[in-house]
C-alpha cells in the first residue's frame, strides 16, 4: 500500500469547514472609583476653588471698607462744618443783634428816667420861674439843660434801633409805636411846662404839665420800655437755649460718627494684618491718627463753644442787664428827690416812691426812710464779716450772688458803699427841708461840688459802671474766644478728616494692586 504524504488523513472537501476570524471583544471599561477612595485630589481641587473665590472677595471687601471709611469721614466732616457755620451764625446774632437790642431797650428805659429827672432839675434850679435870674442855680441849671438834651437824643437813637429790631415781631412793633407816640406827647407836655415856668406866675401851670408828663412816663412809657427789655432779653435767652441744645446734639453725633470711623479703620487694619501677614499698614495707621485728632478737635470745638456761650450769656450778660436795671432805678430814685423838692403836693407820694426804689436796689425787710440807713449799715457789716451772710434782697443781692470774674466782687462792694453814702445824703435833704431850709436842701441836692448829693450820686454811678464794664468786657472776650475756636479748630479738624481719607486710599492701593 502506497501512502501519499500530506493526503492520507485529509477529509473530503465538502466536509471541511473554513476557519472564521475570531471576534475580539473590547476590554471592559473599568468603573470610576469613588472619590472617597482618593481624598488628596478633591481636597486640592476644593482649596483651589476656594482660593479663587477668596481672591475675588478680598478686593471687594477692601473696597467696601474703604467706601465705609470715606463715607463716614465725609459725613463727619459735613457735620463739623455745619456745626461750625451754625455756631458762627449764633455768635453773629448774639454780638450783632441780641445783645445790642437788649442794651438799647435798657438804655431807653434809663434815658427816659434821666430825661424826666433833668426836666424836674431844670424847673427846680430855675428858682421861682418868670423872675429873671432871681433864685436861679446857674451851674445846676445849665447842667440839667445839657443832660436833658443828651437824654432826648439818646431816646431818639434807641427808638430807631428798636423799631428796626422789632420788624417781624408784631407785639414789639406795637410797643415801639406806642412808645414813639407817647414820647411825642411827653415832650409836648415838658415843653409846655418849661414854657409856662418862664412866665411870671406860671409855676402852678408848669407843675400841672410836669405832673401830667410824669404820670405819662410812669403809667405808659416806662412799662413799655421795660416790656421791650424783657422781650429782647427773652429772645436772646431763647436763642441761647436753642444754640446750646444744638451744640449738645452735635457733640453726641460727632462722638458717635468718630467712634464708628475709628472702628472701621481698626477693622480694616486687622483685616489687612490677618490677610496679608503684615502687622500694621502705615497708611491706615496714619489715617487712624488723623481721624482721632479730628474727633478730638471737633469735640473740643463744640464743647468750648457751648462753654463760651454760657459764660457770655449767663455769667456776663445777665449781670449787664441787671446792672442796667440798677442804673435805671437809680436815676428814677434820684429824680424822685428832685420831684419831692419841686412839688409839695406830691411829697408823700415821691417819698414812698423813693423808698420803694431803695428796696428794689437793696431790700431790708420792714425798713422805712427813717430806719433804712441803720438797717443798711447793719446788714452790710454782717456781709463784710461773712460774705455768705446776705440778709438783704434786691438787685445788689442778685449781683453779689452772680459774682464770676476777677475783681467783680470788690467793684460790686464799692458800689454798695457808694450807694450807702448817697442814701445818707437823701436823709440830709429831707432833714434840711423839714427844718425850713429849702434853698440849702435844693443846693445840696443839685450841686456838683465835692460832698454834695449829685457828686455822691456820680461816684455811685461810676462804681456801678466799673462793675458793668467788667461784665461787658468779659462778654466781649467770650464772643471773641467763641469765634476764635471756630477759626482755630474747625479748619484743622476738617483738614485732618480729608487727610485721613487720602491716607486710607494710599494705604490700600498696593494691596489692591496685587489682585489686578
Amino acid at each position: 500500500m502506497t501512502i501519499t504524504a500530506g493526503t492520507a488523513h485529509r477529509p473530503p472537501a465538502e466536509a471541511v469547514e473554513e476557519p472564521r476570524p475570531a471576534t475580539v471583544a473590547a476590554p471592559p471599561v473599568p468603573a470610576p472609583e469613588p472619590r472617597e477612595g482618593r481624598p488628596g485630589e478633591w481636597i486640592v481641587a476644593a482649596r483651589t476653588a476656594l482660593r479663587r473665590r477668596l481672591r475675588s472677595t478680598v478686593p471687594a471687601r477692601l473696597r467696601l471698607l474703604r467706601a465705609a471709611t470715606v463715607l463716614l469721614a465725609v459725613a463727619l466732616g459735613f457735620l463739623l462744618l455745619g456745626a461750625g457755620l451754625a455756631a458762627h451764625g449764633t455768635w453773629d446774632d448774639v454780638a450783632g443783634r441780641d445783645a445790642p437790642r437788649t442794651t438799647s431797650a435798657a438804655g431807653l428805659d434809663l434815658a427816659l428816667d434821666d430825661m424826666d429827672a433833668q426836666a424836674a432839675n431844670i424847673l427846680l434850679s430855675a428858682g421861682n420861674g418868670g423872675n429873671g435870674e432871681k433864685g436861679v442855680l446857674a451851674t445846676p441849671h445849665s447842667k440839667a439843660v445839657s443832660l436833658y438834651g443828651d437824654a432826648r437824643r439818646e431816646i431818639g437813637h434807641d427808638l430807631r434801633t428798636l423799631a428796626a429790631a422789632a420788624q417781624g415781631n408784631r407785639a414789639d412793633e406795637k410797643t415801639v409805636e406806642s412808645i414813639t407816640d407817647d414820647f411825642a406827647e411827653y415832650q409836648e407836655l415838658i415843653g409846655r411846662a418849661l414854657e409856662n415856668d418862664r412866665h411870671a406866675g406860671g409855676r402852678p401851670d408848669a407843675l400841672t404839665d410836669y405832673r401830667d408828663a410824669t404820670d405819662l412816663l410812669r403809667n405808659s412809657l416806662l412799662p413799655d420800655a421795660r416790656k421791650l427789655v424783657s422781650s429782647n432779653d427773652a429772645a436772646f435767652d431763647t436763642r441761647y437755649v436753642t444754640a446750646r441744645s444744638a451744640l449738645s446734639v452735635q457733640l453726641v453725633a460727632v462722638v458717635v460718627l468718630g467712634l464708628l470711623l475709628l472702628v472701621v479703620l481698626g477693622v480694616l487694619q486687622w483685616y489687612l494684618a490677618r490677610r496679608f501677614r503684615r502687622i500694621l499698614n502705615p497708611g491706615i495707621l496714619a489715617a487712624t491718627a488723623c481721624t482721632l485728632a479730628a474727633v478730638l478737635l471737633g469735640t473740643q470745638l463744640l464743647s468750648a463753644s457751648a462753654t463760651h456761650l454760657k459764660v457770655a450769656r449767663h455769667d456776663a450778660f445777665d449781670s449787664v442787664v441787671a446792672l442796667s436795671r440798677v442804673r435805671a432805678i437809680a436815676y428814677d430814685a434820684n429824680a424822685d428827690e428832685s420831684r419831692y423838692l419841686l412839688d409839695p403836693q406830691r411829697r408823700t407820694r415821691y417819698a414812698a416812691s423813693f423808698l420803694a426804689k431803695s428796696q428794689q436796689l437793696y431790700g431790708i425787710r420792714g425798713a422805712t426812710l427813717s430806719t433804712y440807713d441803720a438797717g443798711l449799715a447793719a446788714t452790710w457789716q454782717a456781709y463784710r464779716a461773712d460774705p455768705t451772710d446776705l440778709r438783704f434782697t434786691g438787685e445788689f443781692r442778685r449781683e453779689l450772688d452772680n459774682i464770676t470774674f476777677p475783681g467783680e466782687r470788690a467793684a460790686a462792694e464799692r458800689t454798695v458803699d457808694a450807694y450807702a453814702v448817697y442814701e445818707r445824703d437823701d436823709r440830709k435833704i429831707r432833714a434840711l427841708l423839714a427844718a425850713g431850709r429849702e434853698r440849702q436842701a435844693v443846693e445840696f441836692c443839685m450841686g456838683w461840688e465835692a460832698g454834695t448829693s449829685n457828686a455822691h450820686f456820680g461816684a455811685w454811678m461810676a462804681a456801678l459802671d466799673e462793675v458793668t464794664d467788667i461784665n461787658r468786657a468779659h462778654f466781649d472776650e467770650e464772643v471773641t474766644a467763641g469765634r476764635g475756636e471756630l477759626t482755630d479748630r474747625l479748619p484743622w479738624s476738617c483738614g485732618m478728616l480729608l487727610l485721613a481719607t487720602g491716607l486710607t486710599g494710599l494705604g490700600l492701593r498696593p494691596r489692591l494692586a496685587e489682585f489686578r
